[in-house]
């Protein structure tokens, strides 16, 4: 039996909170540039979590930004968000390899203040997420 499009993103949005705990921790104990990423991934699974839940079929993509964009098909209140929230996108490839940073590695340029603001971040998607998947429950 399919799940329910409101399990579905349920689902996806569960995994974002497990990863939002680890980010934490990751940022708590020095692990930055490895925070940052997850923040961006923590982001894209929150995203999806309400394309899913809104419907959606299959939601290809990385991109905070363009996520929130589609979001925004659903729910105009995204696109007042999208500025902000896609600054993640910049943790997506240079927070994993060195090429994508001259002269130095993700593991000395990415600094706690750098975590701490990826994971406000992301904790502040998985929450707005979570408020309008329960919106849609009732």
């Amino acid at each position: 039996m399919r799940r329910s499009q409101i399990d579905e993103g349920k689902r996806w949005l569960e995994q974002a909170s497990e990863d939002l705990k680890w980010a934490k921790d990751l940022a708590n104990r020095g692990g930055y540039y490895i925070s940052c990423f997850l923040a961006q991934q923590i982001g894209e699974k929150a995203l999806k979590a309400f394309l899913y839940a809104k419907g959606e079929e299959i939601v290809i993509g990385h991109s905070i930004g363009r996520l929130c964009n589609s979001a925004a098909k659903f729910d105009k209140v995204f696109s007042d968000r999208v500025k902000e929230w896609a600054i993640l996108d910049g943790y997506y490839v240079p927070t994993r390899y060195p090429n994508s940073l001259p002269d130095s590695i993700p593991a000395k340029v990415y600094t706690s203040q750098a975590a701490n603001s990826a994971v406000t971040l992301a904790e502040e998607i998985v929450e707005f997420i979570a408020a309008k998947i329960k919106d849609m429950e009732t």
